[in-house]
């Protein structure tokens, strides 16, 4: 794998996972507390961990099939 395309991977899954997040903690927040709130931290933190963790999975797999 190279630089190139794990940046890639991680920079179009981090934009997914975190904008998903996001909706996700602002809906929770009004339909249950009736506060809404955008939680940033736990959706930047979130779009780390799988920006990091799932274009590593995807690489891995493809190896594994080989």
């Amino acid at each position: 794998m190279n630089a190139k395309t794990f940046l890639n991977g991680f920079l179009w899954t981090g934009a997914i996972v975190f904008v998903i997040s996001l909706v996700v903690s602002y809906l929770y927040g009004l339909l249950v507390h009736g506060a809404a709130a955008l939680e940033w931290e736990s959706s930047a933190r979130l779009a780390i961990i799988f920006g990091i963790a799932l274009p590593l999975v995807k690489h891995f797999d493809k190896r594994s099939s080989r």
